[in-house]
């Protein structure tokens, strides 16, 4: 009769072992003393747990509560939430037992496989190998975490029984694989999405999973039926294959499907081949070239197209229907120099301004909503402790009917450098020095005509319906007529340096004394010789050549603070601001172009700014006083109030703002009288979560509301699952500077969380002044039709002052493991005819985590589309 020993341990033994057969040796002694001996022995001769090899073999620990050694059956059981550590795996059981003969390991109970990569591998039953890398388990349950793109998922494979080979594969019989948690209260639940086969092989070695005679389910309904494919293993960054198709569908390129193929040639480069067939047009070829170096990274991108029937875009210069090859190249790239420079590149070159939008390429250097345009820039940036370096050169490429290429700008270089150091002793406080270069160039003046009567400087006729291009003025004359952008050479050159200090007297009161010295050099070379650039003489007389101005300034700045802790009603704080800044007049005021300068807003922000322009074009001058007041409110409890009010004085000297310059940039501002219009703040925040901000201008005599922006922001979780903002702003007219009505509008978006899973999403933009334009074109095309009575008299238009301008409404889903949206957008377009029409699109998103995304863009619009002379569905 065989003899069994058995020994018992408290709590725990831990055994470590050279190697698994030799715990065996061990074991199958006939002397019950001498086994317990030498296991004695080997528990006290054993390393610290976690320790490496030994005699070129992995070393063993096992914990259990019992060991029990089987001398007939020739088999050591470790019995007793049973571990066993083998290198970096570990296997967990109820019970676990050896068998010598075979060399096979039997788990039983609750079993539990740790994998070297984290992957959790559950069964009731396991048989496996020595070094656990063989073997078969039941119903078998595989969990493992990942971290595609940066995201924590977790993928989970399942079976009634599979097969382990070498450690490296896993065969799945009738197996199941998701990316989706169980559900928590009814686990026995199909998941939101699954994959069934007959086989899945999972192979660690070429990380791939290849299914056999699948089946795609959403919910536990099957959707899709796959005899045979593969997916890259869940671990897998970058994998090639063929990636999610797209669909197209519209009048002009017919129905169509690109099958993106990516090629990962390399860690560090890869390829992606996009054929796009389209009934109507052929084929679109698209090849992106990504790759990623030591110091930064560059892609290329080019598209192309030989159109098969090009005549459903109307001809030059509406559109390119006299193009048969169309195409585009766009490439970006950054390169880190040193730890402080780097270098860059974002550029886009197109064979016409309609492609990108007809053929539906994007990318983030291109917008096609409002404004249709794509930016190329090259750069060059370094960032010290306290200094500031940067170089760029841009071309701005319009992508719109109505965008006159000669009239963008190229401007190369523009170079800024900040710098700031402590001041000097016995001054200290902080010095800082600023230098800005521009060169700029364009071929035609752009002009704009004050007040609007719709001149343009072309009107083709196609198929009998005439278009009008390119606005411009009819009379150019001072007062009528506006210069937006300069033809010719424009280069400037301008620097300042500046010190301030802080004092602070016994009494708390803050005085701030500062200077500052600028200087500005130009070198002007105007075209007057082609299209309407020789006007521009009858609007200003340039400074021809080189010229130059100097603009020193002394000021003080004096802030009084009085702080009251109310206690419960919180820290009051009233803070009293005067601002006296001493400067001669400004010079050259409108006999240089002025290209940065000419969005001049004068707010709350702005109003203490030692130069309330803009840009460097233009320099503030004169002697000016800045008067205001603060005041804020904070509480324990997180409540926060802050107020301003203020007004800005020209004392002395020639008001900047009172002369326009060829813009007109300061008349219409608030600031081109002796006193300016007075302007206030008003923030209240409740507590960190809500926030209402507004911002006012208020005229100087009468006190009328000239310029409101309002806003309100507010995140209710968790009391309400929404986040939402509304704004409001109001601007009065601006005639001399363009803007004959006021504008008027409101915008609105909010994010609703209908469950933890379910969301809704929303914007609203409402032009409430939408209808004096309308008025405005009825009223013009009347009293053309007036003066020469042919053809059909304009229909009188119904007043609309609530006009939706543009909505986003969408709905979608998410969990851990699935995303699905759907979005509809509507924006307003300009045509080739002058008319806003509407840009209306579908896009439906569906990423199956870990398994594949796809995504559907679809246009609605009835229109006609910018450059397309049939409708698009």
């Amino acid at each position: 009769m065989g003899r069994v020993v058995r020994t018992v341990a408290a709590r725990a033994v831990d055994v470590m072992l050279a190697a698994l057969p030799a715990l065996l040796l061990t074991a199958g002694s006939s002397d019950p003393a001498r086994a317990q001996a030498t296991l004695g022995d080997r528990v006290h001769a054993g390393t610290a747990k976690g320790a490496g090899k030994a005699g070129g073999q992995e070393r063993l620990l096992v914990e259990a509560q019992e060991l029990v050694y089987d001398n007939d059956r020739n088999t050591v059981s470790a019995v007793g939430n049973a571990e066993l550590h083998y290198g970096a795996r570990t296997l967990q059981a109820d019970r676990v037992r050896y068998d010598r003969d075979t060399g096979r390991v039997f788990a039983e109970g609750n079993v539990r496989l740790t994998e070297e990569n984290g992957a959790v591998v559950t069964g009731d039953r396991m048989e496996l190998t020595d070094d656990f890398k063989n073997g078969f388990v039941d119903s078998l349950r595989v969990q493992q975490t990942i971290e595609p793109r940066g995201r924590p998922a977790r993928v989970r494979f399942s079976a009634p029984r599979a097969e382990r080979a070498n450690g490296e594969t896993t065969t799945f019989e009738r197996g199941t694989y998701t990316a989706c948690e169980p559900c928590k209260d009814h686990p026995e639940r199909p998941p939101l999405w699954q994959v069934k086969a007959a086989r899945i092989i999972h192979d660690n070695t070429e990380r791939k999973i290849y299914y056999e005679d699948a089946t795609v389910e959403v919910g536990g309904v099957p959707v899709a039926y796959l005899p045979y494919f593969y997916t890259a293993d869940p671990t897998v960054r970058r994998e090639t294959g063929f990636l999610a198709p797209h669909f197209v569908n519209s009048s002009v390129l017919g129905y169509g499907i690109g099958t993106p193929f990516f090629w990962n040639i390399a860690p560090d480069y890869d390829l992606t081949v996009t054929p796009t067939f389209a009934t109507k047009q052929g084929v679109l070829g698209q090849l992106e070239w990504r790759q990623r170096l030591a110091n930064g990274f560059y892609n290329l991108r080019l598209s192309g197209i030989f159109q098969a029937t090009p005549s459903v875009f109307l001809p030059a210069p509406l559109g390119p229907g006299d193009r048969e090859f169309r195409g585009s190249i766009e490439s970006a790239g950054q390169f880190y120099l040193s730890p402080q420079w780097r270098a860059g590149w974002d550029v886009v070159g197109v064979t016409d301004k309609w492609f990108l939008d007809n053929y539906r390429i994007r990318n983030q250097a291109i917008t096609t909503d409002y404004f249709r345009e794509a930016v190329s820039t090259a750069y060059l940036i370094g960032q010290g402790d306290r200094s500031w370096f940067e170089a760029r050169a841009y071309y701005f490429k319009g992508l719109s009917t109505y965008d006159w290429q000669k009239q963008q700008p190229i401007v190369a270089p523009m170079v800024d450098y900040d710098k700031r150091i402590n001041g000097p002793a016995p001054l200290g406080g902080e010095v800082r020095f600023q230098m800005n270069f521009q060169n700029l160039m364009r071929d035609a003046t752009q002009y704009q005509e004050i007040p609007r009567t719709r001149s343009y400087l072309l009107t083709p006729t196609v198929n009998g319906n005439s278009y009008a291009l390119y606005p411009t003025c009819s009379v150019f004359e001072r007062g009528r007529c506006i210069v937006r952008g300069l033809a010719g050479l424009d280069t400037r050159l301008s620097a300042q340096v500046s010190w301030r200090r802080d004092f602070v007297d016994e009494f708390g009161q803050v005085w701030q004394p500062f200077a500052y010295l600028r200087t500005d050099a130009f070198y002007v070379d105007p075209n007057t010789r082609s299209y309407q650039n020789n006007e521009v003489t009858n609007l200003f007389s340039p400074d021809v050549d080189f010229s130059g101005r100097v603009m020193p300034a002394v000021g003080l700045e004096y802030r009084y603070p009085f702080v009251a802790d109310l206690g419960g009603w919180g820290v009051h704080t009233v803070s009293p601001v005067a601002q006296i800044i001493a400067r001669p007049s400004e010079t050259h005021i409108g006999r240089l172009p002025n290209e940065d300068a000419q969005s001049l807003v004068f707010d709350d922000t702005s109003l203490f700014q030692w130069d309330k322009f803009s840009g460097y074009d233009r320099v503030e001058g004169g002697v000016r006083a800045n008067l205001g007041a603060e005041y804020a409110i904070t509480t324990r409890t997180g409540f926060h109030v802050n107020a301003m009010f203020g007004e800005s004085i020209a004392v002395a000297g020639v008001n900047s703002f009172r002369r326009g310059d060829i813009a007109n940039v300061g008349l219409n501002s608030g600031l081109e009288t002796q006193g300016s219009d007075f302007v206030s703040r008003l923030q209240i925040s409740p507590n960190q979560n809500i926030s209402f901000i507004t911002r006012a201008r208020f005229d100087n005599d009468t006190f009328a509301l000239k310029r409101l922006e309002t806003g309100l922001f507010a995140k209710f979780s968790p009391f309400l699952p929404l986040d939402t903002s509304l704004l409001y702003a109001r601007y009065a007219a601006q005639p001399e500077l363009g803007f004959d009505h006021r504008r008027e509008g409101i915008q609105a978006s909010a994010t609703y969380s209908i469950t933890p899973n379910w969301f809704i999403t929303g914007s609203l933009l409402v032009d409430l002044s939408h209808y004096l334009e309308v008025r405005e074109l009825y009223t013009t095309s009347l009293d053309a039709y007036l003066l020469n009575p042919v053809g059909t008299p304009p229909v009188t238009p119904r007043g609309n002052k609530f006009y939706v301008s543009s909505t986003n409404i969408g709905f979608g889903y998410r969990d851990e493991c699935t995303t699905v949206s759907l979005n509809y957008y509507s924006s307003p377009i300009e045509t080739a005819v002058g008319l806003r029409e509407r840009n209306q699109t579908v896009l439906l998103r569906l990423e199956l985590r870990t398994l594949g995304e796809a995504n559907l863009r679809q246009n609605i619009s009835t229109s006609t589309t910018d450059g397309i002379a049939t409708t698009v569905r």
